[in-house]
């Protein structure tokens, strides 16, 4: 075996750790919680069609290996072959479920971890890695909601890791979970009042003892009611007498639903997830976008890229020799042209890039 092949495996602090983090020959997955805060978050309809856009873009990119060297006057980019784990960082999941759960794990919680699972021999570098949940990594040194720099105590799972074997992604912008609560809070609200009233299957109104009736006591009134409510569910028509009348209420149904204040919402979670309004369907107001290769430019530019960077500049930091860096490429995301026939109407306002 050649020197460059052998590999030595990281020492955990535990083996509640060692299994977590996939040095043994299965992980024990059950020990994975998540967030309850991040599933109620991704109920949210906006929340989860812009996570979906932002991971969907950010796992399907490639790794590209590179360096820089002096041409006189400037620099020059030259590209290197990857390394072996830029192909598949971890052994048993795809390139694509480890970069898309590190890109959730940012995104929700302003960081994300991946485990070093084997290291070089003969240079000590990274040659695997397994993803551990943001949710399941408490940092004693660092409480949050912010991160100021990469923790030295680090437990997983109430059980001590090993600082130095976890590679640590600190995102530039704050957590969602953390920001956004109150945005996340009142969509909720907003999404349970609107339910209550889709699951009324009847039409709201009142029933009303006509005048000369004899009139009936809290608890008939109540059994009334009732009864009524139970003999529409089961029945479209419904039958009263001459001492009883029915009256609907004469609400409008949109006010009802909030219509109105939840699509508001719609555009307050956009902001919150730096995504285009459009993007997610939230209305668009004082904005045109050009055509479908614009609307690819505006998602990585203005949601994606602290994402990508993130995660390029701190595999370059940590799982590279000095003077290598690595990114997820973009270049034929971005330059990639896009069949317009199926866009309709893909230039509305004649302002298409020349």
């Amino acid at each position: 075996m050649g020197i460059f092949t052998r590999t030595t495996k990281p020492v955990f602090a535990s083996e509640p750790i060692k299994a977590a983090a996939g040095v043994a020959g299965t992980s024990d997955f059950m020990m994975y919680t998540g967030s309850w805060a991040r599933q109620q978050a991704i109920l949210i309809p906006t929340i989860s069609r812009a996570r979906d856009l932002i991971v969907s873009l950010v796992s399907s990119l490639p790794f590209q290996q590179y360096t820089y060297q002096w041409m006189g006057d400037e620099y020059e980019e030259i590209h290197l072959p990857g390394e072996s784990w830029m192909s598949r960082p971890d052994n048993n999941v795809t390139r694509q479920f480890i970069l898309a759960w590190t890109a959730d794990d940012i995104l929700f919680h302003g960081r994300a971890f991946w485990a070093i699972t084997s290291r070089s021999q003969a240079t000590g570098l990274p040659l695997s890695f397994q993803w551990l949940p943001a949710a399941d990594v408490q940092t004693l040194d660092q409480p949050g909601p912010l991160w100021y720099g990469k923790s030295n105590e680090l437990t997983f799972q109430g059980q001590p890791l090993i600082a130095n074997d976890i590679i640590q992604f600190l995102s530039p912008i704050q957590g969602m979970l953390s920001m956004g609560a109150r945005a996340i809070e009142i969509s909720n609200r907003l999404d349970t009042a609107a339910m209550r009233f889709a699951s009324n299957e009847i039409t709201a109104g009142y029933l009303q003892q006509t005048n000369g009736s004899e009139p009936m006591s809290s608890e008939e009134l109540g059994e009334l009611c009732s009864a009524w409510s139970q003999a529409r569910r089961r029945n479209a028509i419904g039958a009263l007498n001459s001492s009883v009348e029915w009256h609907e209420f004469s609400s409008d149904p949109s006010k009802l639903q909030l219509v109105e204040a939840r699509t508001h919402q719609m555009t307050e979670l956009a902001n919150l997830c730096n995504i285009p309004q459009y993007l997610v369907g939230a209305p668009v107001t004082g904005m045109t976008y050009s055509n479908a290769q614009q609307a690819r430019q505006d998602l990585y530019q203005f949601a994606a890229k602290p994402v990508i960077d993130c995660i390029g500049e701190t595999l370059s930091a940590y799982a590279l020799p000095r003077g290598r860096e690595v990114r997820l490429d973009t270049s034929e995301y971005i330059s990639e042209p896009v069949d317009t026939s199926t866009v309709s109407n893909p230039d509305p306002v004649g302002m298409s890039n020349s």
